[in-house]
């Protein structure tokens, strides 16, 4: 009896330690799961916040590519990428009009093929896009910040404007040029020519009882003073007189031009439509320069017009400023013949002309007044189907 006591006893010691190990174990194992699900709980937290901030990374940088994008099909100037071997493999939107192709037409081309399709590989200054439009070339490599080649980049340069500006100071200087020559010569011309003009006064009085010989003197007289015309006309457009700006209604002055022009426009049968921009309503100018330069630009669009046609003037504003219009477009139109690209350069040289009756002189004024008022000519035309002459001048806020 006893030792079946002691056993029981040494069994529940057992059972007793066995209970309290494995308490010991679910507690320490409570302890390791409740660390464990903080450090998920901390490792979550990690992500998200990680997640978070490789989604603004993410989106900041789609919003630069976006940005890069737009700036690129933006410039006006053409960009054409290619990679190691030449193919293209981006284009921006300029670079699909200069070049005249597509984009879909332009990726995975050789670029050299495309520029020799175009006539651009060539090495002349400038080069002519397919539509005509003046261009100069630059390339570049492209390279990884290890300063590997990746690639290259080719830009084209549309230079049109640049070509205007070139245009208009060889005509200065070719202007500067013929004006001193001139000047010299007219001085010189002109004194024999009143002398002559003297002698056929003298000579209209003294036959003044024989018609028939004093209309010989009257021919004369007529001859020299077409000659100092001629001369007068010279002088205006190498050297023309200093303006006398004020402001002027614009649409009278239009109009009266257009009542000086009545002998041609009405033979002409032209068909003639004024518009005046609301806001300019006056032109800073010399009135009568002004007239004359009107004047020949109407007597030029209704001698391109000789079966009848439409003359439009327009005045516009060319460019808003802070102040309002910071310059008037003047712009004289017609549906004549046009004017052939191979002389366009030589419009307003003095005694250029297409017409076996002109003198040549009429743009040439024109060109030298508009200068004198601070002004440009621009010119606009199309063989067939007609001309377009705009007059640029300022508004007169810093003259004024």
């Amino acid at each position: 009896m006893t030792q079946q006591t002691a056993t029981d006893t040494s069994g529940i010691d057992l059972l007793q330690n066995a209970f309290r190990s494995f308490d010991h174990a679910a507690t320490t194992l409570q302890e390791s799961y409740q660390a464990l699900a903080a450090r998920v709980e901390q490792l979550d937290l990690e992500l998200a916040a990680s997640n978070e901030a490789l989604r603004v990374n993410l989106q900041e940088k789609e919003e630069m590519r976006g940005h890069l994008a737009a700036i690129l099909e933006s410039l006006t100037t053409g960009v054409l990428v290619a990679d190691e071997g030449g193919a293209i493999v981006r284009c921006n939107r300029a670079a699909e009009t200069l070049v005249g192709s597509p984009r879909s037409r332009l990726l995975g081309r050789p670029l050299a093929s495309v520029l020799d399709d175009c006539k651009l590989d060539g090495g002349g200054y400038p080069l002519a896009a397919p539509n005509g439009i003046p261009l100069s070339l630059s390339r570049a490599m492209l390279r990884n910040r290890s300063g590997q080649a990746t690639g290259s980049i080719l830009l084209l340069h549309d230079i049109s404007a640049v070509r205007r500006l070139e245009e208009r100071l060889q005509r200065r200087d070719r202007l500067a040029a013929m004006g001193e020559v001139v000047g010299r010569i007219a001085h010189e011309i002109r004194n024999p020519l009143g002398s002559v003009e003297l002698f056929a006064s003298m000579l209209r009085k003294d036959l003044r009882f024989e018609p028939e010989r004093r209309r010989y003197a009257e021919h004369i007289s007529m001859a020299v003073q077409a000659m100092d015309r001629l001369l007068a006309n010279l002088l205006v457009c190498t050297r023309p007189h200093c303006p006398k700006l004020q402001w002027h209604t614009t649409e009278p002055l239009l109009r009266e031009a257009l009542t000086l022009a009545v002998h041609a426009t009405a033979r002409a049968n032209l068909d003639i439509h004024i518009h005046v921009d609301d806001a300019v309503p006056r032109i800073w100018c010399d009135a009568s320069q002004m007239k004359q330069v009107l004047l020949n630009l109407i007597l030029n669009a209704a001698q391109a017009m000789p079966d009848g046609g439409t003359l439009q003037i327009a005045v516009t504003a060319d460019r808003e400023g802070e102040a309002g219009p910071a310059s008037a477009r003047i712009a004289v139109s017609d549906t004549g013949i046009g004017i052939d690209p191979g002389i366009r350069s030589r419009l307003f040289d003095p005694f250029f002309t297409t017409r076996e009756e002109g003198t040549g002189l009429g743009l040439a004024i024109v060109h030298a007044i508009v200068e004198g008022h601070r002004g440009r000519v621009e010119v606009d035309s199309a063989v067939g189907r007609g001309s377009t002459f705009a007059v640029v001048l300022p508004m007169g806020q810093r003259e004024e």
